[in-house]
This record gives C-alpha cells, structure tokens and sequence, in this order.
C-alpha cells in the first residue's frame, strides 16, 4: 500500500503501484525515493510515517516526519521552519547515539517539512505498562541506569529534551534497549487563529512547553533547564511503577507537588531518590543525570546495609528449631524476640521496631540496633520491612509453567541446584533468591532481575543475560563462559572466581577492580567493546 501525504486527502490509502493518489493527485512518492506505507501517529502541526526507503538494496523501513502549517500566516510558517531546522540540527547533534535515532535526511516540499529517521521497531513503555502492568521497584532502577547515561550524553550536546514519558521511550525489538525519541517537542495542536494573531516567537514558544503531568513548572513557563529532564523522568517512574498517568494523582494545592508516595512501595531510600527528582523547585532538584546516578549508588549502598542489619542472625542460649514467620498484615511494634533462629528470613515492609543487642563472639564490636524512636540522639528511623509468608520450595518445572502463566515473580526463593538448562524466562523476577549451583547453562535471563541473588556455583554458559540486573549478586565462581553480558548492571557484584572466558560484557557496568577477579581470556569482550583487554 502506498499512503498519501496530503494532509486535505479525504482517502490516503492507494495501491502499491500507484504513482499519484487515486483521490487528490498528489504525487506519493517523496523525493522520488520515499514510499508512504502508512501513519504512525498526527496532531494538528504534523504527521509521523511509516516508509520505506526506495533507493537503498533491501528498501530499509525509516520514519518520516511531517511538520505542515496549517495556515498562509508567513508568521506561523516562518516559525515553522524554525521548529524544523532545529529538530534537524538537535537530530544531528545527538543522533549519533545509538539509543537515539539517526536522522537520515530532511527536505523542504510544498511549504511542508520533512524529516527522515531511523526506524526503531518495538513497543514503547507506555504499551509495555498496559499490557504487563507496573514495573518493580528493580525494574525502575534498572531502567533508570539505562536511561540516564543518554540523558547525561544528551545535555553534554547541550540538548534539553523537554518532552521525555513513557511514550517516547521505545524498547527496541531487535536487543531490548531503551531508545529516546521525539525532540522536535512540536504534537501540540495549532489554533491558527489565535497564531495569527501572535508573533512568530509568541507562537514558537507555545510548541515547546512539553506534555502537561511530565513537564515541570519552568517548563511550563517556557524556561527548561537541564534539571526539567530529570523532574519528567522521575514522573515516568511515578508511571512505570503505578501505571498511573499524572492527572490521576493529587496535587498538594499548596506547594504543586504530585501526591505520589502512596501509590508505590518502595525503599525508602530510593523513595527519597524519587523524591528529590520531583522537587518542584528547581534549587532543591537534581541538576543532571550524572547526580542521580550518584544518588541511585548511595541508595543501593545503603539498602545493603540495612538488608545486613536486618538478616544478621542473632545468638541466644536457647535456640528455636520453628522458623520465623508470620501473617503479611501483621503489623510489629515490639522487639524481636531473643529466640529467634539464626536463619535468614526474607523480610520487607512490615513496621519492625528491633531492640536488642548480639554480644560479639571473641571479644569483637558489639551490633546495636536500639529502638529508634526512643533514643532522640539517634536520627536514623526504625527500618521498615515487610514479612512475607515462607512459601515451599519451587522447583523447575513449577517455574517454567508459573512463566507461562504469566508469573515473573520468584523473588526470595530458595531455588539451590535448579535445573533451568534451555529456559527462555526474559524478564524474570530473581531477586535475593538462592540458586547456588543452579543450572541455567543457555537459558533466556535477558532483562532478569537477579539482584543481591546468590548464583555462586552457579552454570551460566552461554546464558542470555543482556541487560540484567546482576547488583550485589554472589557469583562466586560462577561459569560464565560464553555468556551474553551485554549491557548487564554488574555493578558491586561478587566476581571472585567466576569464569567470564569468552563472555560479552560490552556495555557493562562493571569495574576492572571486579572483573581482576575473575578469570577472563583473549576472548572476551571488555565494556568497552574490545576483546581481552580494558
């Protein structure tokens, strides 16, 4: 099917073989190499298409932007072309990325603008969130340390996106990395009436504001800074985790802050990370993406010692052989009591006040962790955790058919020796759960969260896991070999004895001081991209 570009044409649609539209005799092919095979979306200023590009062997698939004025003003044209050459030169500057699209070309026709750009095939998160529902407080996190690298290469080019939400972020089909789309910040509708009667600078400014719930006071104000892209991507996590768009939560109508903290549950550390990305004031917002990097690395610090305070086993004279367990609404507000067993309880979000003191084996520092609330000197709150119910243990084939059935949950689990040989499981829930000599020797873990998990011992050759969340893991001689690491967030993870010969880490984020303990060969490929070497 070829498609027409009059935006006046009553029926677009024509045969492949046709030269001019069938309904309005436009001429369908754009500078004689562009096909229109349909449209991707419009507004009242432009239209986005599908196409093919005619004069390349294989006629690549690209997308061509129209930007139309929709009225003879020279004002509202003139700022047109204004709005276009710069989308071209923002597209020029940043294109080069490989998670932005390239910009291919760009002509002017029949006072209509057009752009021609990569074509990026896959869904963006705003489908992703429909059809899966919200994303984890990991998943967040992870898409977090995705997407703020390009941010940071973004604002180094002097860009401000201004109209970054879930709907311009596409994961991309063919390696399931983000890509950021849409700088042109120009879908708003036109009431050429009112641009008419304005200057050209007056109308220019009203297509550069962004989308209403993602943009920040000074942007709705016509002055973004680099810190307006931080305050969006902190609201499409607020989406990601709450499937909420903006304009169905609250705003405290006296300070304009989003009223979001109880719709989600998350640590309170990454809690005050979100927080600080929604300030509506810019002085007390993050001011790049380099800073909430730091931030989301201090957050994962201090969630780890807070997991080690809480799991720390504590002595007594008299041991209980019953394992520690309760209700999921029960709610604690005494102290734990001294016989407690020595073993590790996965624990989260229920309100414990713990009160008591492990005296040190061999003379050695004592661990305190009095009531909080009753020691004014100490400002550190009580940690907040929630109980979950021990569960039986899960076996291989009980996962796999969870998996099917659309289960991505195995967090905390006891899973030791699995046999997950072959298993496609993308996306797959693993945090904090034990699979010590586990075998997932070829398996599809591409995007798993494995955080803090225990995979020492663990078969993973030739494993996918591209993108992965692999923070605090134990992967403690681990068999790596062969293993796609592409992208993978390796970051504090144990590497000590793991064999990554002839793994893939590029675009990795591990240090040399992890990988120096790991047993690597000519073949790998380094973050870097280079293979055997730093």
């Amino acid at each position: 099917m070829s498609y027409c570009v009059n935006p006046s044409c009553s029926q677009p649609k024509n045969p492949d073989q046709a030269v001019v539209c069938q309904a309005c005799g436009s001429t369908l092919l754009l500078r004689e190499r562009y096909q229109i095979l349909g449209i991707l979306g419009k507004g009242g200023f432009g239209a986005t298409f599908a196409t093919q590009d005619l004069s390349l062997p294989g006629k690549p698939l690209c997308v061509v932007k129209q930007l139309r004025p929709s009225t003879d003003d020279p004002n509202v044209f003139r700022m047109a072309k204004e709005l276009f050459e710069r989308e071209a030169e923002t597209l020029g500057k940043v294109g080069n990325h490989p998670q932005v699209p390239r910009l291919l070309d760009y002509f002017e026709s029949q006072q209509q603008f057009y752009l021609v750009q990569e074509y990026v095939k896959g869904h963006n998160l705003h489908q992703e969130v429909k059809k899966r529902g919200p994303f984890s407080e990991a998943g967040v996190q992870q898409f977090l340390s995705e997407l703020l690298p390009i941010i940071n290469y973004i604002h180094q080019q002097k860009v401000i996106h201004r109209d970054i939400k879930p709907a311009n972020l596409i994961r991309r089909q063919t390696d399931r990395k983000l890509v950021l789309i849409d700088f042109g910040a120009v879908k708003n509708q036109v009431n050429s009436v009112i641009a008419s009667k304005t200057s050209a600078q007056t109308a220019f400014t009203a297509f550069a504001v962004g989308t209403q719930g993602f943009a920040p006071p000074e942007q709705m104000a016509m002055r973004p800074v680099y810190a307006s892209d931080i305050y969006a991507l902190g609201i499409t996590c607020i989406y990601l985790l709450t499937a909420r768009s903006p304009k169905d939560l609250e705003v405290d109508q006296n300070t304009g802050e989003l009223l979001w903290e109880n719709w989600v549950q998350v640590s309170p550390a990454f809690a005050k990370v979100l927080k600080t990305m929604l300030e509506v004031s810019v002085r007390h917002r993050y001011k790049s993406a380099e800073e909430v990097l730091q931030a989301l690395d201090l957050s994962a610090y201090s969630d780890s010692l807070a997991q080690s305070m809480i799991t720390m086993p504590l002595p007594s004279d008299k041991q209980s052989d019953e394992p520690f367990s309760s209700n999921l609404q029960s709610q604690f507000s005494t102290a734990f009591s001294t016989k407690t067993t020595g073993k590790t309880s996965p624990l989260r979000g229920v309100n414990v006040s713990p009160s008591y003191q492990a005296q040190p084996p061999n003379g050695g520092m004592a661990f305190q962790n009095i009531q909080q609330s009753h020691n004014p000197k100490n400002k550190v709150r009580a940690t907040e955790i929630t109980l979950i119910k021990k569960k039986g243990k899960l076996d291989s084939r009980a996962i796999v058919e969870g998996y099917e059935r659309g289960q991505r949950d195995f967090a905390q689990e006891e899973l030791n020796a699995l046999n997950l040989q072959r298993a496609r499981l993308p996306g797959i829930n693993f945090y904090q759960s034990k699979l010590t000599g586990s075998n997932l020797q070829d398996a599809d873990l591409s995007h798993a969260d494995l955080g803090r998990a225990n995979l020492s011992q663990a078969i993973l050759k030739n494993t996918n896991l591209s993108q992965a969340y692999l923070s605090y893991a134990d992967l403690d001689r681990a068999d790596l070999r062969g293993a796609d690491l592409t992208g993978a967030h390796l970051k504090y993870a144990n590497l000590k004895g793991a064999n990554l010969c002839g793994a893939n880490l590029c675009d990795a984020q591990v240090t040399p001081e992890q990988l120096a303990l790991a047993k690597t060969n000519w073949l790998t490929v380094m973050p870097t991209g280079k293979r055997g070497f730093w």
